[in-house]
């Protein structure tokens, strides 16, 4: 889905930010090409003055594209969508079904994100010998909660909003791994989202993006 008018598209941000996941997933599902150059963490730069005129947060991933600079993760793949992916059932055109994709976008940040990192970070980025077990477990039984909410979801649903893949589903997914692919810690089982997770296996951008080790 490659569009005649596409400039030169760069993605500020290290491979392993959550966030920067989902915008190359994003990207690899419109078939865009596009430019990453690392930054964040052990990288640095994103705190640079150079930087920060571009994304006053400091955070990643900072899109550019031609004299156009647009941060937040959710909000680069809407534009991705608008900008280059006409006719893409990613993000709907019709109101309603655009606004359903929506609101998993604003959940997956206001809701899911929160309780999600404190697991991840203890049990992905915190040495084993630092790690108070008992505080994580009951982190993660706080997560889980929020899970149930997409495992009922998606009891009579395909994907997140119905039969189509959309950027919901990129946004939950990348999540997602982290959920599954955590260890340590005792988990519910959630089969329809273990379903809903293994439709996502041949995507190339899951493949390429999300799948790879976590670190």
């Amino acid at each position: 889905m490659q569009a005649d008018d596409q400039g030169q598209i760069r993605i500020w941000g290290r491979a392993n930010s959550v966030n920067v996941q989902k915008v190359l997933w994003c990207l690899r599902e419109l078939d865009l090409s596009y430019e990453r150059i690392d930054a964040g963490m052990a990288f640095g730069r994103n705190h640079d003055p150079d930087y920060l005129a571009m994304n006053p947060n400091g955070r990643v991933p900072t899109l550019v594209d031609g004299d156009f600079v647009l941060w937040e993760s959710n909000s680069i793949m809407r534009y991705l969508v608008l900008a280059y992916g006409k006719g893409s059932s990613i993000y709907p055109a019709h109101p309603r079904a655009r606004a359903a994709v929506d609101r998993w976008l604003d959940w997956t940040l206001s809701t899911l994100q929160p309780v999600d990192r404190p697991v991840f970070w203890a049990l992905v980025r915190t040495p084993v010998e630092k790690r108070d077990m008992v505080a994580i477990q009951k982190d993660a039984d706080a997560e889980a909660m929020q899970w149930r909410i997409v495992e009922d979801q998606l009891a009579s649903r395909r994907f997140v909003e119905g039969n189509d893949f959309t950027i919901a589903d990129i946004a939950l997914g990348a999540y997602a791994r982290r959920w599954f692919g955590v260890e340590g810690i005792r988990k519910p089982r959630f089969p329809h989202l273990e379903r809903w997770f293994a439709q996502f296996a041949d995507r190339p951008g899951f493949k390429q993006f999300i799948a790879p080790p976590m670190s």
